[in-house]
Parts: C-alpha cells; structure tokens; sequence
C-alpha cells in the first residue's frame, strides 16, 4: 500500500531499512508499544501496520481529536512557561513570533519540562550540519592514509554536530499549529486527555504523517 510523501506516493517495502527502523521506533515511542514481535511483512503493509498498531494499543475508543487535544495542551504549556495570553496563541500563529531568537533555547526547554517530553523544534543550521558531515565522511576516508588525522577529524566532526544539535535555534515549524500536529504524532497518547484512549479512526492518519516526515 502507498502513503503520500511530498506529493509522491511511497511504498513502505520501498523504504530502507534504517529509515523504517526509525520509524518503527517513533510508532512504539509514540503509542507506548513494542513491536520486537511483529513479523516483518506485517509491518512493511501499512494495512496490516495499522491493525496491529490498534491491536497492541488495547485502549478504548474515543472519538476526540488528538491533534485539537496536543493543542491545547500546548498552548498552556506555552502560557505556563512564557506567560503569552492564551488568546494570542492560535493554530495560525507563527512560533518565530511567540519565541525571538535570543533566549529561544531556553524557552523551548522550559516549555519541554512543561509537557513532559520533548518537542524537539529547534534544529542547527542546515550548512552547518553540512559541513560537519562532509568533515566527517572525508576524515573517514582519509585515516585509511594517515590515521592519527583522521580520527581527529572525526572526533572533531563528531562533537561539532553533537554541539550544533544542542544550540540550534533554527525553527524548520512554522506554526503552533504545524507543531501540535508533529506532537500529537510523535506523542500520541501523552497528548491525550485521557490516555486511557485512543481514536481507531485516525491511526492510520498518525501512522502516515510518521511515515511521511522519516521518508
């Protein structure tokens, strides 16, 4: 079965194995799940992903909206940490607006203590991350030739981008409301109101937008 990406239609037998790895970890992250005892061609069908996915999660049905529920649960975390007035903070507002760059990191990082997990909105710039890469492919290479030098510039590499990634400011979401609905996929059932539930009918929509953003 094929789920859209960019405008392109993806079959999951089509995505590599990390990527899917990746995105099995996200899926068990986000529903509290574990899928170590799932045969492998059930969870290269998104119909068949889908169903065990329900199966596992074993809660009741509910049919309240999780992305109007991470929401507001954002929007008073956002209150909460940076005191902006619950009526400025709608689906439509940009984040750029609710959190300047200076001060952004810690901002962010209060509003992640707020919800009890991580949102992870901030990213390095895209050069730099570039950069360090290319670093560390080319040192790669090059201790095959002179080993002390190489492995420098790996470890150099290594921690740039573990620095790049820690003091980030770039904000790659516009929206508040973009960001519930990253969370409310990433973060399913702590979304919740009552996490004793779920909607049967959006899983499939949760599981596409994971599938989606790791492809």
């Amino acid at each position: 079965m094929k789920v859209k990406a960019n405008g392109q239609a993806v079959e999951l037998k089509n995505v590599g194995p990390e990527d899917m790895s990746d995105v099995l970890v996200k899926i068990e992250k986000s529903f509290n799940i574990s899928l170590n005892d799932t045969p492998a061609n059930e969870v290269q069908n998104f119909g068949k992903l889908c169903e065990v996915v329900v199966e596992k999660v074993k809660k009741t049905n509910s049919d309240s909206c999780t992305t109007q529920q991470a929401f507001y649960k954002l929007r008073n975390a956002i209150h909460a940490s940076a005191g902006h007035d619950n009526d400025i903070i709608k689906p439509q507002t940009k984040l750029a607006d609710l959190f300047p760059r200076d001060g952004r990191i810690e901002a962010v990082a209060a509003i992640e203590e707020e919800m009890g997990f991580e949102i992870q909105l901030l990213k390095p710039k895209q050069w730099i991350v570039n950069a360090f890469t290319l670093l560390l492919v080319v040192s790669f290479v090059l201790a095959f030739y002179y080993l002390a030098i190489g492995i420098g510039g790996m470890v150099i590499a290594g921690l740039g981008l573990q620095l790049a990634g820690r003091f980030g400011k770039e904000m790659y979401i516009k929206t508040v409301g973009d960001l519930a609905e990253k969370i409310a996929r990433e973060h399913y059932l702590k979304c919740r109101r009552d996490a004793s539930t779920i909607n049967k009918n959006e899983v499939s929509e949760k599981l596409r937008q994971l599938i989606v953003s790791n492809a």
